[in-house]
């Protein structure tokens, strides 16, 4: 599933109960003005979340459920401390989390036998500039290689408090992906053991990923020739 897009359509067992339209695009990537003859300024799309899922979720998403529940019920936290809700979409399982108990749920996912959730392919970044509160979504995604199964972990925060703690002290591959979504998306990884731009020079303005970032560029000179901003290079009359 796209993490940017998250069609409305589900193939879970149930359709889901809330849906939540956090932008409507007008035009492809937003653009305005700009003398497009493609046609694509007319496009109208909203974009839609999907809302929690009810149970049964289906197949082994019950399992992996119950026990993480469990395994928090033990350690004092509580499930409904630690999980905000669930959602099944498109066959795929997503726990919405919390930020405080993002570590503690990794450990739980990882360690314990009947789950194992033993690697981390990394983490995503997302932007909902409209979606007051949560424009900044943080997606991580497991697979256990034990069970053959693979579950997504999504956290959201908010620009002016972009923090969360950081997974290196459970998945370690996720330094440098933590690294690449502070870098384009702006969120901070508490933590993190060098927590640094890992594309984009260190004294550069901006995350470059965020849907408010400029489709403009800069100059750039390459071996004596120079190529203009993208916004620079094609006119229409």
């Amino acid at each position: 599933m796209s993490e940017e897009t998250k069609d409305v359509v589900a193939t879970s067992p149930q359709e889901h109960p809330l849906l939540e339209v956090v932008a409507v695009r007008h035009g492809m990537f937003g653009t305005q003005g700009s003398g497009d003859t493609s046609g694509y300024g007319g496009l109208v799309a909203p974009v839609v979340l999907p809302g929690p899922s009810e149970r049964p979720y289906g197949g082994w998403f019950d399992e992996v459920v119950d026990i993480l529940a469990e395994l928090l019920e033990e350690s004092g936290t509580g499930y409904a401390q630690a999980v905000e809700y669930v959602v099944v979409d498109r066959g795929e399982l997503t726990l919405s989390l919390h930020r405080e108990h993002l570590v503690e749920v990794c450990k739980h996912l990882r360690d314990d036998p009947d789950l194992r959730f033993e690697l981390s392919l990394g983490v995503s970044g997302v932007h909902y500039p409209l979606d007051a509160g949560r424009e900044l979504h943080a997606v991580y995604h497991l697979t256990s290689v034990t069970h053959g199964r693979r579950l997504r972990l999504e956290v959201a925060v908010s620009e002016a408090d972009p923090h969360l703690p950081s997974t290196t002290s459970v998945y370690p591959a996720n330094d440098w992906h933590e690294r690449e979504t502070f870098d384009f998306f702006g969120i901070v990884f508490d933590g993190h053991p060098g927590l640094a731009r890992i594309e984009m020079p260190d004294d550069w303005v901006g995350h470059p990923q965020r849907k408010d970032y400029p489709l403009g560029g800069i100059p750039v000179e390459y071996k004596g020739a120079t190529v203009p901003p993208a916004d620079e290079r094609r006119q229409y009359r």
